[in-house]
């Protein structure tokens, strides 16, 4: 089951940009990808990931999303509550943010905004 973040950042996309998410991995049925149509780059990987991958106490997993920041971003970003180093991929270009509402939605919606203008083509932004 989604967060209510992750209901949010999905409408969002949707709205913004017409993207609903796809699910690429069939053993991971739970982990969706916003991408940019034309060039089918990711902006945006939603998951849940398990607590302690994140070095988190408690069992379990929690609902997190990747996003793109860029290196300048990337050191002053995870300094943040909810922020950490990406998640299973580039950690110097990307950021794993949890959606449990430990950032606000409206922030989490600009780091969407954010990577979505980091990933595109010039020819996908509308």
């Amino acid at each position: 089951m989604l967060s209510r973040q992750a209901q949010e950042i999905l409408q969002y996309a949707e709205q913004t940009w017409g993207h609903r998410p796809d699910t690429p991995w069939l053993k991971y049925p739970d982990n969706l990808v916003l991408r940019h149509p034309g060039s089918r780059k990711w902006y945006a990987l939603l998951m849940p990931v398990a607590r302690c991958k994140l070095g988190l106490s408690g069992e379990g997993s929690v609902a997190v999303i990747n996003l793109k920041c860029g290196a300048e971003l990337s050191g002053s970003l995870r300094q943040m509550a909810g922020c950490f180093p990406a998640y299973h991929m580039n950690k110097k270009l990307w950021l794993t943010v949890l959606l449990d509402g430990t950032l606000p939605t409206e922030e989490v919606l600009q780091l969407v905004e954010l990577s979505f203008s980091l990933t595109a083509d010039k020819k996908d932004i509308k």
